[in-house]
């Protein structure tokens, strides 16, 4: 194996730029490179692929995406980071492209374009936000995959099963016009520092997105029935105007739970909803 497939070790790299973990950012850095590689390798064959990775940090994600081909755009906002990422973008000239931003804020069609692939270790705290950005919006999507760490519980919660502990909005948001599976299970002890909690990578593939259905109408109609889930839908959505109707319609019986509608049914009702609002 060549040095640069080995990689200078990180931590390494972590000590000599004086970097450490902010726990304001959300950070926490993966050390072992083989774990990287098998990230990064996740999604498929990535050579001459375009890759968006959020949060780099020291860059041990970034170097394995570039090792198997990828061109890598990255976004990063802590500036304590870059003289570390502008060592790789040396060594792999003209394939890693940084951006000094809030990912938050940064305008991905036009900074990635059409077609590329989402790699990345999150930021604990905005992870649940990116994950719906990306989610959301005109469809298919502008990405052709998503590969995302995630704390275990979020990851649950994203391929969460109806009638389950963790299933919710999210997995409605995730499995209504998307495929996700977890692919891959973290021990907390793969990060420096090591969080509390175990983590999960995700892996996500757009799927067609069923005909008629408004996505603002299926967010809204999910906030409400979840935004309770203890009470039963006669109850959580007799705020939402046609709601009920649409069950009696559909023969779902309003005496259930949210938990207990399985993502179709979601959809269904939505669909019902969103054609009431255009009429």
């Amino acid at each position: 194996m060549s040095p640069s497939t080995v990689g200078e070790p990180l931590r390494e790299v972590i000590a000599r730029h004086g970097l450490s973990a902010s726990k304001a950012l959300g950070q926490n850095f993966i050390l072992d490179r083989q774990l990287l590689a098998r990230i990064a390798a996740i999604p498929g064959d990535l050579a001459g692929q375009r890759v968006y990775e959020v949060g780099p940090g020291p860059g041990g994600l970034t170097h394995a995406l570039l090792e198997a081909g990828a061109e890598v755009i990255a976004v990063e906002r802590d500036r304590r980071c870059l003289p570390a990422l502008a060592e790789l973008q040396a060594q792999f000239a003209g394939r890693l492209r940084i951006l000094e931003a809030d990912a938050l804020q940064v305008d991905e069609r036009g900074e990635v374009g059409e077609g590329a692939h989402i790699v990345a270790n999150l930021p604990y705290n905005v992870g649940t936000a990116l994950l719906l950005r990306w989610l959301s919006g005109p469809w298919p999507p502008w990405w052709e995959s998503l590969t995302l760490m995630f704390q275990r519980e979020v990851a649950e919660r994203i391929v969460a099963a109806p009638d389950s502990e963790h299933y919710g909005r999210l997995a409605v948001a995730a499995q209504w016009r998307s495929t996700p599976r977890l692919a891959l299970p973290v021990h907390r002890s793969a990060f420096t520092p090591p969080p509390k909690v175990a983590s999960a990578v995700v892996h996500i593939l757009p799927a067609e997105m069923p005909e008629g259905v408004d996505p603002a109408i299926l967010e809204r109609l999910t906030a409400a029935a979840f935004g309770q889930r203890r009470k039963m839908l006669r109850q959580s959505l007799k705020s939402t105007p046609g709601a009920l109707d649409a069950l009696e319609t559909l023969r779902i019986d309003s005496q259930r739970r949210a938990e207990t509608l399985n993502v179709a049914q979601f959809v269904a009702i939505a669909r019902s909803l969103s054609v009431a609002a255009r009429n």
